[in-house]
């Protein structure tokens, strides 16, 4: 019996043809999925610079806008510092000079005076520390203890006020 050799090594021909087909595009595939790694890699460095960038940029600038805030504050203990000097007349007059210079660097940095007074209590913007009988209508706010201030529309800090229980009987 003779064996039939030619078959087994077409086969193996061919199959090595075709392993050779392949491994060009192979080793493409190799390559793009290298490019795209490095890519990838570059991009996520990339983004990780920026936000650490962005976030010493913002230190920077919350810093830089106090100290402006503090500098423009200096001015207004000078001028206590030279109120404290003054004598008589001149003191009042200094200091209600002073009261309108600070309340100016405040209007200029957005910060303002809430209004309260006989106006309906509201528990968003008012902090009630009494609670008495009045001739104004009941859950009016009649004093203010302690002014309260916004900033930019956002209450930095609430007002201390009396509110009317209205007539008593």
């Amino acid at each position: 019996m003779k064996e039939d050799t030619s078959e087994p090594n077409e086969k193996q021909q061919n199959l090595a043809n075709e392993a050779d087909a392949a491994s060009p595009a192979l080793e493409e595939l190799q390559k793009a999925y290298d490019d795209l790694n490095s890519r990838y890699l570059r991009l996520a460095a990339d983004f990780d610079n920026y936000r650490k960038r962005m976030a010493r940029e913002l230190d920077t600038r919350t810093t830089f806008a106090i100290e402006n805030f503090a500098v423009e504050l200096l001015e207004v203990v000078d001028n206590f510092e030279r109120a404290e000097k003054a004598e008589g007349a001149g003191l009042t007059e200094g200091v209600e000079q002073i009261r309108k210079l600070f309340m100016t660097i405040l209007e200029r940095h957005g910060i303002a005076p809430i209004e309260c007074r006989n106006l309906p209590f509201d528990p968003e913007r008012h902090e009630a520390i009494a609670y008495v009988p009045s001739d104004a209508k009941e859950g009016t706010v009649i004093d203010e203890a302690v002014r309260g201030y916004c900033m930019q529309d956002k209450i930095i800090r609430c007002a201390k006020v009396v509110v009317s229980k209205g007539k008593e009987e």
